[in-house]
Order: C-alpha cells, then structure tokens, then sequence
C-alpha cells in the first residue's frame, strides 16, 4: 500500500504558519483583544480551552486572511481549527494539478462536494477563497445547513456556485446527491471520529484537559458537538469503508475521493477496502500541525489518461 508523505509543518501555501499575528488580527477584530492574555513565558495568547475565544480568533482570522466578514457557529456546534482545515483544501488542490500539467485548476468550473459541511461550512469558505471552486454541501442536521448557508451569504467576498443539501438517508453518503447529470472533481470529508456518545464525550474532556493543562470534567459550549458531527456507530473506521464501498456506484461522476483519516490504525482496514474495491489509485497524505499528525486518504476510479481527459475537458 502506498506510504504516507511525511509532514511536520503546515503547507507551503499555508497562511498560517508560526505564531498569530494577534496585534494584526485584533486590528481587523476588535472584539478578539477581551480574549489575550500574557502567559506564564511572556507570549501574548488566547485560552484554547475557551470557546468563546477559539470562535473570536477564528473570526478574525478569516477575517484578516480570507476577507469573510461574517461567520458564525452555533452554540453546542463544533468550531474547526483554521490552520488544519485550510492545509487539507491546499493538498487537494495539489492532487488536481497533477492530471493538469501540475497548474491547480481554480475558478468555479471545478466542483467540490463537501460530505457533512457542518454548520461552520469551514471547506466551502476556505476553497472558495483560496481558490474559488464550487461546493455542494450535505449534512443529515438540518440546523448545520441553515447555519452554513448564513455564513456563505452574509460574505459578498465569496463569489461562486454553492448549494446545501440534506441527506434525509442516514445509511447513505452519495446515494441522492451524485447523479448522472452531477459530476464532481473532488470530495471531501471530515468523519466522525467517535463510536459512540460516551467516547465522544470522554474524547472532548480529554482535549479539555489537555488544552486548560488542568483536568475538566464538563464539556463547554462548541467543543460539545452534535451526534453527527462528533460520532457514529462504528466511528470513523465504519463511516470510511461505507464511503468506499458506496464510491464504487459513482466512480464515473467523480475525480477523485477524499478523506480525513485521523486514527492512523484505522488505514490497514482502509486500504483493504480500498483494494476490494478494485481502484485506479491510491494516496495518503500525511498534515502535520505542531505535534498532532493527521493524514488525507484519496482514491480514484480514473486511470492517468482519463484523468487527464477529465482535466482537458473540464478544467481547460
């Protein structure tokens, strides 16, 4: 099977690298200042344990480097970490530049279909920024959508063809969103990590905890998350192989597959069901973001001279 690429910074392209500008960012962001304190080595920083200032920060980063002057989550709501979420739109942008002659096709011609978008819409807003694709976004949580089509109209700065759309069909991912008449460059997802409510409750204590450097024994606002977006049954290992085996229907609709891999146990079970489903290529990409190591598992049905048909046609 094909091994990983080793990181241990963000990408090249990252916006983010090193410490946050916070004089820059507050000046873009007021309301961010409340939230800084001097720590115990003389650095200007922010309580990561606090919600309400992980959103504000996240805020005015968007902000500052992405001109989106209005994003909101709602409360009990995951509220992703830019820098990770950002460095996952750049390496798919890589893996499409491949089949076009290593240029990253941009613009809204290329369609990206986000599987549970969440209420933050975080990948829609970044690739579209970044790059100005398309996105198609789902979810099973009928709030998450209304929150996600908020965040995208209230930014006149995002210009491009975006949808959202439930998927009422709990078993399914593909299945009433990918027709004949869609096709689709890339997906992209970010699973739910956990396989149930209590071990996502334990796992939201435990970054709790590790964030405040003190044991936390209640989960605060916006590191709660709703069932969908923290936990299914099976956790990630059982939502993956489903996405793949059900890949295999749409292999013609789309370029390439995409996934966050986070438990890197999980990618034997991954590859295997990779292999059974008989696809053209494989890639693992590993991200690294200070010491947390997380890695983007990609598959296609399309063999290198197809790809690059697809690219010609498309794209060109």
């Amino acid at each position: 099977m094909p091994a990983p690429t080793p990181k241990n910074q963000l990408h090249p392209r990252n916006k983010h690298q090193g410490r946050y500008d916070l004089e820059k960012l507050i000046s873009v962001s007021p309301k961010l200042k409340q939230f800084v304190f001097v720590n115990k080595y003389g650095n200007e920083s922010i309580d990561f344990a606090s919600p309400e200032a992980v959103q504000a920060l996240n805020q005015a980063l968007l902000k500052l480097h992405y001109g989106v002057g209005f994003w909101e989550v709602p409360e009990n709501y995951l509220c992703p970490p830019i820098p990770g979420r950002v460095d996952y739109i750049h390496y798919i942008a890589d893996l499409l530049a491949e089949a076009n002659s290593n240029q990253i096709p941009t613009g809204m011609k290329v369609r990206c279909l986000d599987i549970g978008v969440g209420a933050s819409a975080i990948y829609p807003i970044l690739g579209n920024s970044e790059y100005g694709w398309s996105f198609l976004g789902t979810d099973v949580d009928e709030i998450s959508l209304e929150a996600a089509k908020k965040n995208m109209s209230n930014n006149p700065s995002l210009k491009g063809d975006f949808d959202f759309r439930l998927q009422p069909n709990l078993k399914k991912i593909f299945a009433g969103v990918i027709g004949k008449e869609k096709k689709f460059d890339l997906t992209i997802c970010n699973p739910p990590f956990h396989a149930s409510l209590e071990d996502a409750e334990a796992g939201n204590l435990r970054k709790l905890s590790n964030l405040a450097r003190r044991k936390v024994t209640k989960t605060k606002q916006n590191f709660g998350g709703q069932k969908a977006e923290l936990w299914c049954e099976g956790g990630e290992k059982r939502f993956i192989q489903s996405m793949i085996r059900e890949s295999k229907q749409f292999g013609k609709s789309c370029l390439w597959f995409t996934t966050l891999v986070s438990k890197k146990d999980n990618l034997t079970t991954v590859y295997f069901e990779l292999d059974k489903a008989n696809v053209a290529d494989i890639r693992t990409i590993e991200m690294g973001q200070g010491n947390k190591i997380s890695r983007i598992v990609a598959w296609t049905f399309q063999n290198e001279i197809q790809r690059k048909e697809w690219a010609e046609k498309d794209w060109r």
